[in-house]
This record gives C-alpha cells, structure tokens and sequence, in this order.
C-alpha cells in the first residue's frame, strides 16, 4: 500500500467529481503469499484505510489548491490557438513543422517536477 499514490489517485477522482459509475476494486489479485481468509481481509481492510488516507490528504491539497495552480502553470500552452488544435485533432503535421520553423528553439522552462513532489510530499506526511 502506497499512501503517496493513494493521494495522487484520490485527487484525480475528487478533481473529476466522483467515480460513478463504479468504485475501487480492492482484490484485484492475489499479493506474495497471501492466500488465506484473514491475511486477504487484512489485505482489503488496509487497503480501504490507506485509500481513506489518501482522500483525506487530497481534499487538503486541493482546499490548497497548490498543486493545480502549479498544473495550470505547467500546462498554459495547452490554452494557446495551437494547442487547442493539436488536444482537438485538428493540427497538421505540416502546419506544426511550419510553427516549429517559424518559433525556433523554445525557451527552457522548468516543469517544477521537484516543488510538486515537495507540494505531494507535505500533503502526505
């Protein structure tokens, strides 16, 4: 059980409103060696307890709301006329080699990959 995935799984389902239909499936596969009745239930009730944890870690990142101002950030070319018509589809291969001729080398601009694992570790512990 992974309580930072737990949070970062959590967040994404309480950043879309929910998961219905359907829920978290639990058992999925059996795990090492544990095979009998009790050590299954012990499997399944911790499970539940570090998903529990992990929501309530992400309700306080998202009250926070650090980690998707720092998403936003990340992501804003994505709002541009261009990147709009590459999420839509629309884009060409032609017309994005002639916007690559046209712009040059991008500036080098940090994702912050490391104030996110900062922002995620503070949410878990």
């Amino acid at each position: 059980m992974d309580e930072r995935k737990a949070v970062l799984v959590m967040n994404k389902i309480v950043e879309m409103g929910g998961l219905a239909p359907g829920g978290l499936n639990f058992d999925a596969k059996v795990r090492r060696e544990s095979t009998d009745l009790e050590d299954l239930f012990i499997a399944h009730v911790g499970s539940m307890d570090c998903f529990a944890r992990g929501l309530r870690q992400a309700a306080k990142l998202l009250d926070k709301n650090e980690l998707h101002q720092l998403r936003q950030q990340r992501y804003a070319s994505w709002k541009s006329a261009l990147g709009e018509r590459i999420e839509d589809g629309k884009a060409t291969l032609q017309e994005l080699a002639a916007y690559a001729q046209e712009a040059g080398e991008p500036d080098h601009v940090s994702g912050k990959q490391e104030l996110a694992e900062l922002l995620l570790f503070r949410g878990v512990h």
